[in-house]
């Protein structure tokens, strides 16, 4: 998968030349359909090639040149392809220019025109954020990674709960005249110990998922109640918006289980995430702030590169891929953050703004 990045040197290398997209949605469960994605995919090649053949023959001449070059490389992998969520291809007649899979839906389509299909890309740069899983007790904890949809386990991590002998540690005993024991038992000792050690643990926790998970990295925190409170009290506010608390979860799931968990939460997140954020630039535009509702606007503050984060609907993207693309463009230039919107928060944004909006820098 390309990352941001790569993406933008991509869409900048070949925003002057005629480009061929294909986007696979490959993602069926039913194993009498597992082909389906590849007769979906010739017919729309099918379509293009009775539209481009009425308008410019010479034109489709070098559509149907990218697209040996597509159709070879899925026939060489097409067990590849389709053993993927989604596959993405960039193509001109002379070269492959990228090929891979992505770890989410992607729409079903082919299109020619000038530089990159690009806005539906942005689906699969969610994926890109680095999500954190841990799982704790007040004795140890499980440490899971997820990165393009490929999940890893760190070495575990065990509170420190070797206390040596403790008898009478700690005691001061008195004269046989006095009666009983003063100062600490060894049992008020040891639970203080253990006590000692689970907090450092949840420090380290604590640490460690503010390091791992950066500037824009979810993190899901599930295990007993008690442990979950006290780590996710331990991260910073700046964390608030990124942290999912799922006590329901153990230290006793395998890593598929915890996969399945990982797509809820970052899900759950992610769609609070963009509801909040499309609220919070609806209301600043309508109260004369910085911000810009709908096409129009967004484009001329794009074009003034004053934006900060452009915000797209899945709808308008699909209506107008082609302003999309300019946006998304417009955006990587600027070094705007480029958003997809769904959901929720998509139906918001094509209420509010006609799938369209902004938040810009001044």
């Amino acid at each position: 998968m390309l990352s941001r990045e790569k993406l933008v040197d991509l869409f900048q290398e070949l925003k002057d030349r005629d480009v061929l997209s294909v986007y696979v949605d490959a993602d069926e469960h039913d194993p009498a359909k597992r082909d389906a994605w590849r007769i979906r995919l010739e017919g729309d090649v099918a379509q293009l090639r009775r539209h481009l053949e009425a308008e410019d023959e010479k034109t489709w001449e070098a559509v149907e040149a990218a697209w040996a070059r597509v159709d070879e490389l899925i026939r060489a992998r097409g067990d590849e392809v389709g053993a993927n969520r989604g596959w993405v291809v960039f193509a001109t007649p002379e070269r492959i220019w990228h090929t891979g899979p992505v770890p989410a839906h992607m729409p079903h389509l082919v299109r020619w025109q000038r530089g990159l299909h690009v806005a539906p890309y942005l689906r699969a740069l969610k994926q890109e954020r680095p999500v954190t899983v841990v799982l704790v007790d007040g004795r140890r904890a499980r440490v899971f990674e997820q990165v393009e949809g490929g999940i890893t386990e760190l070495e575990g991590i065990v509170a420190d709960r070797s206390l040596g002998d403790l008898t009478d540690v700690g005691m001061r005993k008195s004269s046989a005249r006095a009666s009983g024991v003063r100062g600490e038992t060894s049992t008020d000792q040891a639970h203080r110990f253990l006590e000692v050690a689970t907090e450092r643990m949840h420090k380290y926790l604590g640490e460690l998922l503010e390091q791992r998970a950066g500037q824009d990295g979810i993190v899901v925190v599930g295990g007993t109640p008690e442990s979950v409170k006290r780590l996710v009290g331990l991260l910073p506010r700046r964390m608030v918006d990124r942290v999912a608390e799922r006590p329901g979860l153990h230290l006793d799931m395998t890593a598929a289980q915890v996969r399945e968990e990982i797509r809820g939460a970052a899900g759950d997140l992610s769609e609070e995430r963009h509801r909040v954020l499309v609220g919070e630039v609806v209301d600043a535009a309508r109260g004369g702030g910085r911000a810009a509702l709908g096409k129009d606007d967004a484009l001329k503050a794009l074009d003034a590169r004053r934006v900060d984060k452009v915000l797209l609907s899945r709808g308008f993207i699909q209506a107008h891929p082609g302003t999309a693309d300019l946006m998304v463009g417009l955006g990587f230039v600027q070094d705007a953050g480029v958003e997809e919107v769904s959901g929720e928060a998509g139906a918001l944004l094509d209420q509010e703004a006609h799938g369209v909006a902004a938040r810009l820098r001044f």
